[in-house]
């Protein structure tokens, strides 16, 4: 049995169109393991964010199946693919989404509201995330007054409060400048290392991509392993 958190099998995704069918992917296979690092780099419009949503159980795909932990997540109930995305996975996206009337110790705390999990312990761990991104100073202010590197750093940790297995992230640093945009892919290489939280990366950042372990390329409709690879 594979020990793979997140896998796809066979899956497929279309769209209808003004009656035109048409098809970001088909057959695809892959796997997520723990600890892994991957990157995956395509061109606008070809479905990388799809295929993260998908992961994420934000959408369905038309064939195949989403496995968790090997069990098809087509099987599972509202209730618990809701409790799997508060509990075991981690989304941060181009934009922050931060609540603007909260703070930011507040925003890191909504997922324990949301979970049911507002106990000391799980207080203490959004304390140690956000020193760990460096915004232990900037608890009691408002979105508004934290720069784009700021925000997003919050979001990631936000993300990572109720200590998921897995952090899928599209486009971090689409919306920041150079050195911000540097200053986040270090703290996610460093999270995947020091965590062992496994982290798969949608982005046209070449710089993120090369910093992944393993690197892909969604083309044609499938996913291809990166000349760039390793061996």
């Amino acid at each position: 049995m594979s020990d793979a958190i997140l896998s796809l099998r066979k899956v497929a995704k279309a769209f209808e169109d003004t009656g035109s069918r048409i098809e970001l992917f088909r057959n695809l296979d892959f796997d997520l393991m723990p600890g892994d690092f991957i990157s995956i780099i395509g061109a606008s419009g070809v479905g990388k964010s799809t295929l993260l949503h998908i992961l994420g159980f934000l959408e369905r795909p038309t064939e195949g199946d989403v496995l968790f932990r090997g069990e098809a997540v087509s099987g599972l109930s509202d209730a618990r693919l809701s409790a799997i995305r508060n509990h075991e996975i981690g989304f941060v996206f181009q934009f922050h989404h931060l609540l603007p009337d909260l703070t930011v110790w507040e925003n890191v705390l909504l997922p324990l509201r949301i979970g049911g999990n507002f106990r000391k312990q799980g207080r203490e761990r959004a304390r140690e995330l956000l020193a760990l991104v460096g915004l232990q100073d900037r608890l009691e202010h408002l979105p508004s007054q934290l720069s784009g590197g700021e925000r997003q750093r919050a979001a990631v940790a936000r993300a990572l409060v109720n200590e998921p297995k897995v952090l899928l992230c599209d486009e971090p640093s689409g919306n920041l400048d150079a050195r911000n945009s540097e200053n986040l892919h270090q703290m996610l290489a460093d999270l995947n290392r020091n965590l062992s939280i496994a982290l798969l990366v949608v982005t046209h950042d070449l710089t993120l991509a090369r910093s992944a372990s393993r690197r892909l390329i969604m083309r044609d409709g499938a996913l291809h392993s990166s000349e760039e690879n390793a061996s």
